[in-house]
């Protein structure tokens, strides 16, 4: 399996771990009868659970680029060292960005998702020479 795929693997872990965090936090919040119901009322998250949340939601977005990234540098052979890198600093922005998050890390945070979508950048136009 090429970097590029393991880190894809490792970056869709991640979300799995982020949803976990977000669904045990977002339950202890709201309680297991509403977590449990139909929403049919939206329910607004606050503080540890609502930004578990929005990082939960920001990193599917950033997945979506990554993964067509990935695909592509893969499947057209041009995955080397220099892309590589680009996944696992991707990988660690990702990592880091849940903390900076969750824990409000200003302006860390911004800077870390700059990082990760620069990584992703660098993967789509690799592609493309």
């Amino acid at each position: 399996m090429t970097p590029e795929l393991t880190a894809l693997i490792l970056a869709a872990l991640l979300q799995v771990l982020q949803f976990v965090g977000y669904s045990i936090t977002a339950q202890l919040q709201v309680g297991a009868k509403k977590a449990l119901g139909p929403r049919d009322e939206q329910v607004q998250l606050t503080g540890k659970a609502g930004r578990l949340q929005r990082a939960m939601n920001n990193h599917f977005e950033g997945l979506i680029l990554f993964g067509i990234a990935v695909m592509v540098v893969t499947y057209s052979g041009q995955g080397d060292g220099s892309t590589a890198i680009a996944c696992a600093i991707y990988l660690a922005a990702r990592v880091l960005y849940v903390p900076a998050y969750v824990f409000g890390w200003v302006p860390w945070r911004s800077l870390i998702w700059v990082i990760g979508f620069a990584a992703t950048l660098y993967l789509l136009l690799s592609a493309l020479m």
